[in-house]
């Protein structure tokens, strides 16, 4: 069990003073900063991207050494209006909610109210009862599932690293996405205890602590935390993380019209993204801690540079050192029982904690692609993607909302930003 130590918070709610990295002169000096040629090209870059109808807009940080060293806004926030991107825009930030809900999560580890052992279903009764689905072959050629045991209950730990067997219904076998869909696990309105109970009706994919899949772990994570604190998801993270980082417009639900006309939207060609805007304000009840949160690039660079920092930000600690350290290792390396596959998103040469993927080897790609060991990440299906580079002392931050073209732009950018440093820092 961890303890969490406290220390007075420093206000610093503006963006000027987001100066809270304490680092060394010394080291400081042994860190280059990025070069402007290849800054430079960054912003030719996503110049093209806007100016060739592939996004509408996105807003960019490199900050190194708590300072940023490259800020640029692209574009507009919403082609129907032409209002132009900024620092302030918010956006979907869908699967880069994780990370967050993760950290508060661990405050209550930190703090003994939870543990990484403890069943779900010590706080959620219905996954008692869960089920793995497991697909045979009849003698006649066709497909039959069976319902068994689970070999241990779903737990925390599966929770966090996505190893409960618990999947989208997008991801895995026919089976499972046949399972998730004829659920109707989104029909309706529903609240987080509501979802919750509908994931526990559903079978496993596998069983737990035996597979890397993403789904819906998050979003049960999120109940938990909702039950152990007696708050709604949003007010444990408004009270824990957002206040006292000064994330002043991060929350899952916007009400007022100056908050609405700040939001991003994707190109009108976008159709799963526009389809996924419309389900999150179809369902204003579900905060889902695996993808409803809102954001924007102020707000989420401080809650970067926090983890950069080590869990703490201007004078004020969020994790003790032993939680940090034990959520930002790989907890599915060798040894760990945990496979991987196909869908596997954390990334050649990454493992994975408890809600970051974490940089462990260079990885099978000649050459290995971009980055630093101990390099900590998340990215989502909007297109949005942050980094934390402990060796070089940076964050950074790509917001932009498209499904279509992340794929390409995603890696590009990725490799852009460690194009501008010297050749032997680009890489493990």
């Amino acid at each position: 069990m961890y303890r969490a130590r406290s220390r007075p918070l420093f206000a610093a709610s503006l963006w000027a003073l987001l100066c809270i990295c304490n680092v060394g002169p010394s080291r400081a000096a042994d860190i280059p900063a990025p070069s402007s040629d290849g800054l430079a090209r960054i912003t030719a870059f996503f110049d093209n991207e806007v100016k060739t109808g592939k996004l509408p807009g996105a807003v960019i940080l490199i900050q190194q050494h708590g300072r940023p060293v490259y800020l640029k806004s692209f574009g507009v926030q919403d082609v129907r209006t032409g209002t132009p991107m900024s620092p302030e825009t918010i956006f979907a930030l869908h699967s880069m909610t994780k990370p967050i809900t993760s950290v508060a999560a661990m405050m209550l580890i930190d703090e003994g109210r939870l543990a990484l052992s403890d069943p779900v279903s010590k706080y959620i009764p219905s996954f008692a009862f869960t089920k793995v689905g497991l697909e045979r072959t009849r003698p006649d050629g066709g497909l039959a599932l069976d319902m068994v045991a689970p070999v241990h209950p779903v737990t925390i730990r599966d929770l966090m690293r996505h190893t409960s067997g618990i999947s989208y219904d997008y991801i895995g076998g026919k089976w499972v996405e046949q399972a998730y869909k004829d659920a109707n696990i989104f029909e309706g309105r529903f609240d987080n205890k509501e979802f919750a109970e509908r994931i526990a009706r559903l079978p496993l994919a596998r069983q737990p602590g035996t597979l890397w899949r993403y789904g819906h772990s998050t979003d049960v994570l999120g109940r938990v935390i909702e039950v152990i604190s007696g708050q709604t998801l949003y007010s444990f993270m408004k009270q824990r993380i957002f206040d006292p980082l000064g994330m002043t417009s991060t929350k899952f639900l916007l009400k007022t019209p100056e908050e609405l006309a700040r939001m991003a939207r994707p190109l009108p060609s976008d159709m799963i993204l526009l389809d996924a805007e419309q389900d999150r304000l179809a369902h204003p009840e579900w905060e889902s801690g695996g993808g409803g949160l809102l954001s924007t690039l102020n707000d989420y660079a401080r809650f970067a540079q926090m983890l950069l920092s080590g869990a703490e930000f201007d004078g004020k600690r969020y994790l003790s050192p032993a939680a940090f350290k034990d959520m930002t290792t790989d907890q599915i390396g060798p040894g760990s029982g945990v496979d991987r596959d196909y869908f596997y998103f954390p990334g050649d040469g990454f493992g994975y904690g408890y809600g970051l993927a974490v940089r462990t080897d260079p990885g099978n790609a000649k050459p290995p692609p971009p980055g630093s060991l101990g390099e900590l990440k998340w990215d989502s299906g909007s297109g949005t993607l942050f980094g934390v580079d402990r060796k070089l002392d940076m964050v950074y931050i790509m917001l932009e909302q498209t499904q279509s073209e992340r794929g390409r732009i995603t890696p590009a950018f990725k490799a852009l930003v460690y194009d501008t440093f010297p050749a032997e820092l680009r890489r493990p």
